[in-house]
């Protein structure tokens, strides 16, 4: 079966190549609001807006931790899987806006400052730069999970998303608008749109982080179990307003819910905190679709989830 899924996935992308290729999206950088990105427009995006002013849905896609915008193009596939669902008319077009959402997450000050400082590796130790590696992280991995749970950029995502609209014909109506991320991307993702809730008509969750950090002195005693069991309800300090009503946002979300997609690998580091939130999520009666699937934290399973949410997007009104 592996075997036969490979080959039709092959067959599709050699379609893409030669059928497709005058057809193929096209990938522009830019930088927004002091964010780099990669954003994925539609063949002859250019001529269509300057003849009827076309206005496109739009994905936001995130990255993983100690990832950057280049990511889902580069080691995703974003283009080719694009133009492969295309050609099968398996997806609506869209724009795809890629953010380099490591660095949205640091004030613009703080993040000239820092990029300054020498390049260290996850543990902080100078790094060898002669090895070859492309890493060009200034910070340890515990540093920039405090930026990244900062709650930062889920703060400053709705400028973001208007500075998008200012520069890009995509829709600003909710019934057009997606956000999906992978791991510390899916982190960013969940608490994007419960904090921004009514704003996504689909949430795409791929083997995502789930609980930001929190006030380690007021859940000193209590086990990490108990902390899930309770269906992460406690009333904690989290540190920013994105975050401390997460969960009365969440219900909100029941008024008027997006399609809420979920995929993770069953031998997931982060397996286990997903099945806790999934207990939640049926505890509040929130719908979900959920994918399980084989294998852990790879590229391989994010590909796959992101085609098949890619194929539910902007098919219908919601």
């Amino acid at each position: 079966m592996k075997k036969s899924i490979n080959l039709c996935v092959l067959f599709l992308l050699l379609l893409t190549e030669s059928v497709y290729a005058t057809e193929a999206g096209t990938i522009k950088r830019d930088t927004l609001l002091n964010v780099p990105c990669q954003i994925y427009l539609p063949h002859h995006y250019t001529e269509r807006v300057e003849k009827d002013s076309t206005v496109f849905p739009v994905l936001y896609l995130q990255h993983g931790m100690f990832g950057s915008e280049d990511d889902w193009s580069v080691q995703g596939n974003l283009v080719r899987w694009m133009n492969a669902l295309l050609l099968a008319d398996k997806v609506k077009e869209m724009i795809v806006v890629m953010p380099d959402n490591f660095l949205g997450s640091i004030p613009y000050a703080e993040r000239v400052a820092l990029m300054e400082a020498p390049n260290v590796t996850s543990e902080g130790e100078a790094f060898d730069t002669s090895k070859g590696t492309s890493h060009w992280r200034k910070l340890t991995r515990d540093q920039e999970q405090d930026y990244e749970m900062s709650g930062y950029w889920e703060e400053s995502f709705r400028a973001f998303m208007a500075e998008v609209e200012r520069n890009y014909n995509v829709s600003a109506e909710p019934a057009k608008r997606a956000i999906a991320g992978l791991s510390m991307g899916g982190f960013h993702t969940m608490h994007v749109a419960h904090y921004l809730h009514g704003e996504f008509a689909y949430v795409g969750l791929f083997s995502p982080v789930i609980i930001p950090r929190r006030n380690e002195e007021l859940v000193a005693t209590i086990e990490d179990s108990q902390f899930h069991t309770m269906g992460f309800d406690l009333e904690l300090d989290y540190g920013s307003p994105a975050y401390n009503n997460w969960m009365t946002e969440m219900r909100s979300m029941n008024a008027n819910p997006p399609m809420y997609w979920i995929g993770i690998g069953r031998d997931d580091f982060l397996y286990a905190q997903l099945q806790d939130y999934r207990m939640w999520l049926d505890m509040n009666n929130f719908e979900y679709t959920y994918y399980e699937s084989n294998g852990g934290h790879t590229w391989d399973n994010w590909q796959n989830y992101l085609c098949r949410f890619l194929k539910k997007l902007f098919w219908a009104t919601k």
